[in-house]
């Protein structure tokens, strides 16, 4: 469809009172780097010892598994103690209880020939020993000689005569210091206490077989200390090798070494660090060159109208030029390069203010099809000197008024049809569109000339990126239109039509969500 040319502008509808709103954003935070080597902290990574990572990730996993093994090995010493001495106890208390209800009919004087008896009859003499005591707790008989004497004295036969029921003691023999277990239970005789039956084995040989439980797991626990150290450092040498080559190639990218790449040897998260360092030093590489590629184009830039600036300057001072004509031509191109070059330094400041944050918008209620009719009309007669047809195409219906800093958007615009000028002039025309598509104002800017090659379309919105165009400019302006776009809640979208050329899409909601 032919775009209709609008001679005659909309006529602008009254603004409201303006209302100031920052919207600055902080996209592009600065980071400080401090140089190699500087600070205290900076000292003490390079004196820092290689493999500290690897020893201390040893060092803590062994030290933490003899911690398990140690308490597990305490843990296990203590339970089978437990059991052994309380299965050795109920079995003294069970058979020094029987025993001694056998002696309940006995007096003091009467129970010692029935003690010899069951001394006599007892089956386990060799393992445990019987003493029958008087009430006042002196050896009286016992299954290791036919008279005794002397008095114990251990807990549980006092125990026994003063509650008159069943105690037990563990603890060192008084007289050879031998480790016991002893039982007690008196002898009552009318509620009275006539003598004690007591009950005692050694607890040397069950002590033995706890040792040699103890040492069996414990060489066990030594033995996983030993496999759990040797499978910490195989493992811990399987993280940190990529690791080293991860920090070897950061090295190498830091000291100016971009573009280089690591071989991706696995798929885990190793791999997706690696993927990070790659695409890292790819973008990194490309930063460089491009702000290379912008300080060189940039000198160009400044260079060429300042060369235009002090040549006519000169040649006007010295008077060589008397014609009027001339002077009013040479004056023309010296207003004309100061113009650019005071657009080109505005842009650099306004990209300035990007990147440290200082951006802000103006924001009040616009009637966007106005802001872009009077863009359209001021370049229109520019274009058509140059032979550079401009057709505009907008809506019959009445917008309704949209939130947005009327200055900041002109900019856009005008930086639209410059680029369209610049970059797709050699095809005689350019079309500016103006539609509603949903709850959206869509502006396109196309032109006729060569267009975009598709390997640059992704990075033709960067800042500093020219690509292989050749038209002046410092390649930082869609860069600028994008940040201005972006404040406003739309985007920007740069294509190549059909049929040749190149297109830029604009969108901006017509209400706030």
């Amino acid at each position: 469809m032919e775009p209709k040319e609008n001679e005659q502008r909309r006529p602008r509808r009254e603004r409201p009172k303006k209302e100031f709103i920052p919207l600055a954003k902080a996209n592009h935070e600065q980071t400080a780097q401090t140089p190699p080597g500087e600070g205290a902290a900076g000292g003490e990574k390079k004196r820092r010892k290689s493999g500290g990572l690897r020893r201390r990730w040893v060092v803590n996993t062994v030290a933490a598994t003899f911690a398990i093994v140690a308490i597990a090995v305490a843990a296990f010493s203590l339970a089978m103690y437990s059991y052994y001495t309380s299965t050795i106890q109920a079995n003294l208390e069970s058979r020094v209880q029987t025993a001694a209800g056998m002696f309940q009919n006995y007096t003091e004087s009467s129970y010692l020939y029935a003690a010899r008896q069951f001394i006599n009859q007892f089956e386990e003499k060799g393992r445990i020993e019987v003493q029958f005591l008087s009430s006042t707790g002196w050896v009286r008989m016992s299954s290791l000689m036919d008279i005794s004497g002397g008095e114990p004295g251990t807990a549980d036969i006092a125990r026994a005569i003063a509650d008159k029921r069943l105690s037990s003691w563990e603890g060192k023999e008084p007289s050879t210091g031998d480790h016991i277990m002893a039982a007690s239970a008196p002898i009552v005789y009318d509620g009275t206490v006539v003598g004690v039956v007591r009950m005692v084995t050694s607890l040397r040989l069950l002590d033995a077989h706890i040792v040699k439980m103890v040492a069996g797991v414990t060489l066990l626990g030594v033995v996983i200390i030993v496999i759990m150290g040797a499978y910490t450092s195989y493992s811990i040498r399987s993280i940190l090798e990529p690791v080293s080559r991860v920090t070897e190639t950061a090295k190498r990218i830091a000291t100016g070494s971009y573009g280089v790449q690591l071989e991706k040897r696995s798929e885990d998260e190793m791999g997706e660090l690696v993927d990070a360092i790659n695409d890292m030093s790819v973008k990194i590489d490309q930063a460089e060159r491009t702000q290379s590629e912008f300080i060189s184009s940039v000198s160009h830039e400044l260079r060429t109208p300042l060369t235009a600036i002090n040549g006519w300057a000169e040649t006007l001072y010295n008077g060589e030029v008397r014609d009027a004509e001339d002077v009013k031509k040479g004056m023309g191109i010296i207003v004309s390069e100061a113009r650019r070059l005071t657009n080109m330094v505005e842009e650099l400041l306004e990209f300035s203010r990007i990147e440290t944050g200082r951006f802000n918008l103006s924001v009040e209620p616009i009637d966007i099809q106005a802001e872009l009719e009077d863009a359209v009309y001021t370049y229109r007669e520019f274009f058509r000197r140059k032979g550079l047809e401009l057709h505009y195409e907008g809506v019959e219906e009445e917008l309704p008024l949209i939130s947005g800093d009327p200055e900041r958007l002109r900019q856009v615009f005008c930086n639209l049809l410059d680029n369209a000028d610049k970059h797709g002039g050699s095809g005689g025309q350019i079309d500016v569109s103006l539609r509603v598509e949903g709850d959206f104002v869509v502006i396109r800017v196309r032109d006729y000339g060569p267009g975009v090659p598709e390997e640059e379309l992704p990075y033709i919105k960067y800042k500093f990126y020219k690509g292989s165009s050749k038209a002046r400019g410092s390649g930082i302006g869609l860069a600028v239109c994008e940040e201005i776009v972006t404040c406003h809640n739309g985007t920007l979208e740069v294509g190549n039509a059909e049929g040749g050329g190149c297109v830029v899409t604009l969108r901006l909601p017509m209400r706030e969500d």
